[in-house]
């Protein structure tokens, strides 16, 4: 017998990409329900050829529900999410509201998939350009340890969300098409919806992503720097993040510098990477093969290219980590929770709601 699987959020960017992941996946699904809010309730998409019409999302919509996918905001997750636990159902939740909560395991699945035994109905999935990361750092963890991370993100627009590509969009036909000065053009989302200035991307790269924290660094990165250490159960890794939007469309690429406990011959770092599940090696500097985000866009995979040794500290390395962030950073890491959870035997009511209901 088969799950009803809820998808809430499932008209927005990653929603829709959740809807084309589920058609491929491994899971046993019998029913699939979609849910938003008010605006986008009575719209119709398609499941394997199925018309599917859009519900409203309310407390009583996951009875009878297996598994909950959430990507509407953090707001709607804070609301929603214990009531879908309540009714039996399991959630996965793609947004930052349950990611440090300690009773919510936070899943890369390729990483620490183990984490999520024993849980209590919520699973979070990690920020985006944290999980790629992970794909990338995990097998190098493994073999000789992590003693530091810094890296600088240049992220895609897509993070923002469907109304951040659009205005990239228009932004750049304005400047191609009408001849308007880059920096005379009118921005209403980026760098983030929430803060008080907008900036325009077009021909622009803006060092912010989210607002900014009291210690001067964004919310992105602090989700980096806690989600990592989170993730690897390790609060000794000394992390540090600069996450920088640039005018790509999809796909994340991030310059990643780490520090090991051992020395690791790169070499053997190249072989680790290419033999772990989820990452691809590109790197092959004689033929110029790195990884690049148009290649990424509509894969599931990490790339990982550009592997080489720091010039002056010996046990420094330099790495270049691309993913396609609606897919990997989003959408396809929620569904492979998914099949992760079925694998290990995890999908059920849990054992006592440890969430409020509100």
């Amino acid at each position: 017998m088969g799950y009803t699987v809820a998808v809430v959020g499932a008209t927005g960017a990653v929603g829709t990409r959740m809807i084309q992941q589920l058609e491929q996946s491994t899971l046993p699904i019998d029913k699939v329900r979609l849910l938003s809010s008010s605006r986008s309730a009575g719209k119709v998409l398609q499941y394997k050829g199925q018309d599917i019409t859009v519900e409203l999302t309310t407390k009583e919509s996951f009875e009878g529900v297996d598994i909950a996918l959430f990507s509407a905001g953090g707001s709607v997750s804070a609301k929603f999410a214990p009531y879908a636990v309540k009714a039996g159902a399991v959630v996965v939740d793609n947004t930052s509201y349950f990611r440090q909560n300690p009773d919510v395991p936070l899943i890369v699945p390729e990483v620490n998939a183990q984490a999520m035994d024993g849980h209590n109905g919520i699973i979070a999935c990690p920020n985006c350009s944290t999980i790629q990361m992970m794909v990338a750092l995990e097998p190098i963890r493994q073999k000789w340890g992590l003693e530091r991370v810094i890296v600088s993100t240049y992220q895609a627009v897509s993070g923002a969300g469907q109304s951040a590509i659009n205005e990239t969009v228009r932004e750049i036909k304005e400047v191609v098409n009408d001849g308007v000065d880059p920096k005379n053009l009118h921005a209403d989302i980026l760098p983030s919806g929430g803060d008080k200035k907008h900036y325009p991307i077009a021909f622009n790269a803006l060092a912010q992503i989210d607002v900014f924290t009291d210690n001067d660094y964004t919310y992105e990165e602090m989700k980096m720097t806690n989600e990592t250490k989170k993730i690897m159960e390790d609060d000794s890794i000394a992390v540090s993040a600069t996450c920088i939007r640039i005018p790509v469309l999809f796909s994340h690429s991030e310059s990643v510098y780490i520090e090991t406990k051992e020395v690791a011959p790169i070499e053997e770092v190249k072989d680790a990477i290419a033999a772990f599940p989820g990452a691809v090696l590109e790197d092959d500097t004689e033929h110029q093969v790195y990884p690049q985000a148009v290649n990424a866009v509509g894969k599931r995979e990490t790339f990982v290219g550009r592997i080489r040794k720091d010039l002056d500290v010996e046990k420094g390395i330099h790495m270049w980590v691309v993913s396609d962030n609606l897919l990997k950073g989003a959408a396809w890491n929620s569904v492979q929770i998914a099949e992760s959870l079925h694998d290990r035997g995890l999908v059920g009511p849990a054992k006592e709601l440890k969430f409020e209901l509100n």
